[in-house]
């Protein structure tokens, strides 16, 4: 099958010709033109890296930082740059300590990065992980908000709760999820790996003890560029994952969150500085700026769930209400019922990039016993990619599953 042609968008980007790319969603894609100001500041740093670090990069991650804020609204002062969401995630988790007995709750569509943290830090102070199962598809986000909510008990001090969650693509009703979780006195974590420029994340209103998000993933900044803020009330009492110099700086304790977090030593701080230019050039695409982006890849990841609900003959897809821009399907099990390490690539993923070059994520969650499907949508793809997709799925026999 010949290449099908992308979006009108996709002059923006350096994705290479000869694959048809449906999987935005694990490591981003960066424009062009921000990486060109990426490069622009590393030759800056490599100029003089003595007056680059000491002058101008304290005065460019403040700039950074202040964009970043702006852009999630939230406080400034409450940001730490992460390299990812997974790093912030283990940043808070490794600074709390937990009463043996105490319960973390996570959600059985976590992510496994983050899942693996928390078991980690329940076996050190031994807390109980306590798991709330959302069915797959979910039947609308009332379900998934009781589901949750009944299990919180009075032991319950933290809850991991996603934005969109990884594996699945489902747009949580986060937003209410963590209104009820901080009125019963549980702190949360919101992962929101997919969160900043997939969906509306306005941090001050939610009022979560910490979010954890990415840059590059949906607002398609240089890789290595995480975000954690952490409310007014909590700052004192997370610690970076590396301790340097900041924390030997005096200073008042609001100073001291700003001193340990910006500074772990010598590091590539290009990521982060490029943010505001990210949000800049992505926004100016499209006349209706952000919300426009974000409403335009959700609509073209539903119609991709159409077109792949259709190939795979199957009527269990997510509702549109819980959508954002990735769609998952569950799909047969492995025909050879090979039990692989959760980085090797499923043969359908191999299979579709060997024969069709096409990207997508195959994987089977061991949590739900399924095996599923996730596409992305972003600005760069178009609705022919996906039909490119369902034929090579239709060619290979492939099938849909229930799911749970």
């Amino acid at each position: 099958m010949p290449i099908p042609p992308r979006s009108e968008f996709a002059r923006h980007w350096s994705l290479s010709t000869d694959v048809t790319v449906l999987n935005h969603g694990s490591f981003g894609a960066c424009p062009t033109a921000v990486l060109a100001e990426q490069a622009a500041i590393r030759a800056r740093l490599e100029a003089n890296p003595t007056g680059f670090y000491f002058d101008e990069r304290p005065r460019a991650w403040r700039s950074a930082l202040e964009a970043t804020a702006a852009f999630i609204n939230a406080d400034p002062a409450g940001i730490a740059f992460q390299i990812n969401a997974t790093a912030a995630v283990n940043t808070v988790l490794k600074s709390l300590t937990f009463e043996p007995g105490d319960e973390i709750l996570v959600l059985d569509h976590a992510y496994q990065a983050c899942r693996n943290t928390v078991e980690a830090v329940a076996a050190r102070d031994r807390a109980r992980v306590v798991v709330a199962a959302i069915p797959f598809p979910p039947t609308s986000p009332e379900a998934v908000i009781e589901g949750v909510m009944e299990r919180v008990t009075d032991r319950t001090r933290l809850a991991l709760i996603d934005a969109v969650t990884s594996p699945t693509a489902i747009r949580l009703p986060f937003e209410r999820l963590t209104r009820d979780l901080e009125a019963r006195g549980v702190d949360v974590v919101l992962d929101a790996a997919h969160g900043a420029g997939i969906v509306p994340l306005d941090v001050s209103a939610l009022g979560a003890a910490y979010v954890a998000t990415n840059c590059h993933k949906w607002l398609c900044t240089p890789k290595a560029a995480g975000v954690l803020t952490v409310r007014s009330d909590r700052r004192d009492r997370i610690r970076p994952l590396i301790t340097s110099h900041g924390a030997s700086i005096p200073g008042p304790p609001e100073a001291r969150f700003r001193n340990e977090h910006d500074w772990p030593g010598t590091i590539d701080p290009t990521p982060w500085l490029c943010i505001g230019a990210a949000i800049e050039h992505l926004g100016g695409l499209l006349a209706g700026g952000w919300p426009a982006i974000i409403e335009r890849n959700r609509d073209l990841a539903i119609r991709a769930r159409d077109i792949l609900a259709e190939a795979l003959g199957t009527t269990a897809v997510v509702p549109d209400e819980m959508m954002a821009a990735m769609a998952t399907l569950a799909i047969e099990p492995d025909p050879t019922g090979t039990a692989r390490p959760a980085l090797a690539p499923d043969p359908l993923m191999i299979d579709l990039l060997e024969r069709y070059r096409t990207q997508v994520v195959v994987f089977s969650w061991p949590y739900h016993r399924a095996r599923y499907l996730r596409v992305s949508a972003a600005l760069y793809n178009s609705e022919a990619e996906y039909r490119h997709l369902a034929a090579a799925l239709r060619e290979l026999g492939v099938n849909g599953a229930a799911g749970t």
